[in-house]
Order: C-alpha cells, then structure tokens, then sequence
C-alpha cells in the first residue's frame, strides 16, 4: 500500500544572490545554480546590476552565498564585498570575473572575499566551488592563489619560510588542514581539539602572518610547500 507521507528532501536550502550588470550572464547563472549541490538546495533568492542595487538587496535578503562581479557600473566588487562581509559576516562571498587583474584579486581577498573565479569556469566548478565555501572551505584556483602569494611577497611580508618559522608545531598542524581545504569542525576532529580551540589557533595563525583570511594563510602554506618539495 503506497504511503500517503511527502516526501521530504534532507538537503539543506541555501539562497544564492547574483550581482552581475550583464543580463544575459546572470541568466545564464541562474540556469547553473538552481538545483542540488552536496548536502545543499540552491535558491535563486535575488540579483542586482549594480553595486548599489546590490547591497540594498543583500542586506535586506541575507543571502548564503553571493556571487559577485568585479567591476560594476558604479563601482567595484570588491568595495561591495567588504560591506557585505562587514555587515553579514555569515554571508559567502565568491568573486566571479573576467579578470586576472593583480589588483583585482589583491582586493578582493583582501576584503574578505571567500573565492575568485574566472567567468569561463566549467559549470561543475561553479557548484562545486558553492559547495565548497558553504562549508566553510575557499575557493581560490591555483593560478589566483599563485598571483596572491607574490602579491603578498611584493608588499612586504617577509617570505613564507620566516613568516611560517613563527608558528608553534600546533599552529602549523592546523594551518596544513587549513590548506588542504578541512573545516574548523574537521580540524577539531582531526586533531582532538575543541571548536573554540581550532578557532583561537587560527586566530594567533592569522595574527602571526599578519593576515585576516583563511584563504591567505593557505597560500602562503601552499607556496612555501611547494617550493620546497
């Protein structure tokens, strides 16, 4: 006898907001993102065409995820990701674009900015990069990730081998996981710490580093190890 009880999905809803100038390319989005990705339900749950448009929207909508361009009709996106970063700290922030400029990217993960994407990303990469920074994790391709570390070399941060002589042997432990993409949840498990434990390493991580994003001390990790394999 069949049963007469709904089927109820156990993927968890999350709402998606594109800010693009384009019509056509947020069109386009809209017919990638909508659907299941992971242990999650993407939403469409607004867009903008402009940077002003789009923070009066995001603030209001609180999206789970943004998917950001660059450059806008009346400013840039990485001015609008650090208002949305200020005032929805929750909220993800993905940089989708064009451009490889180094001053692009330099900003925008210096506004906290949680992933940068080209524009010509294979769909797949799109969603999977969503899921990635649902959970918590970066989305940064090796080639933006490259540009970032000699960017921040440039500036005036010693070089990743002094910069990483500084952390403690549990400081680098957690910082490695970091880099291979774990959560603070993982990490916790991984190496039987508390939540806040986790939380307060990486603190004195990005404190030693004289950084503020997980994303910049994975790369200083990851090009320190790389070099020296």
């Amino acid at each position: 006898m069949a049963s007469n009880v709904p089927t109820v999905s156990s993927s968890k809803i999350s709402r998606v907001f594109i800010v693009d100038d384009s019509h056509l390319v947020r069109a386009g989005l809209r017919a990638v993102v909508e659907g299941e990705v992971g242990g999650h339900s993407l939403e469409i749950c607004g867009e903008a065409a402009s940077a002003k448009e789009a923070l009066e929207k995001i603030i209001e909508l609180r999206p789970d995820v943004v998917l950001l361009d660059i450059r806008l009709p009346d400013g840039h996106g990485y001015d609008v990701c650090r208002s949305i970063v200020a005032e929805l700290p929750e909220t993800k922030v993905l940089m989708l674009t064009a451009f490889t400029n180094d001053r692009f990217i330099y900003e925008s993960i210096l506004a906290g900015a949680h992933g940068y994407l080209m524009k010509e990303v294979e769909p797949e990469g799109l969603l999977q990069s969503i899921e990635d920074v649902l959970e918590g994790k970066s989305a940064l391709s090796d080639q933006i990730t490259e540009k970032m570390v000699q960017m921040m070399r440039a500036g005036g941060p010693a070089d990743s081998e002094n910069m990483l002589k500084m952390l403690s042997a549990q400081e680098s432990r957690v910082l490695a996981l970091v880099a291979q993409g774990r959560t603070n949840r993982e990490i916790a498990a991984e190496l039987n710490l508390s939540g806040n434990t986790v939380k307060n390493y990486l603190a004195s991580v990005f404190d030693k580093l004289k950084l503020r994003r997980r994303s910049q001390a994975a790369a200083v990790w990851t090009k320190h190890h790389r070099e020296t394999l």
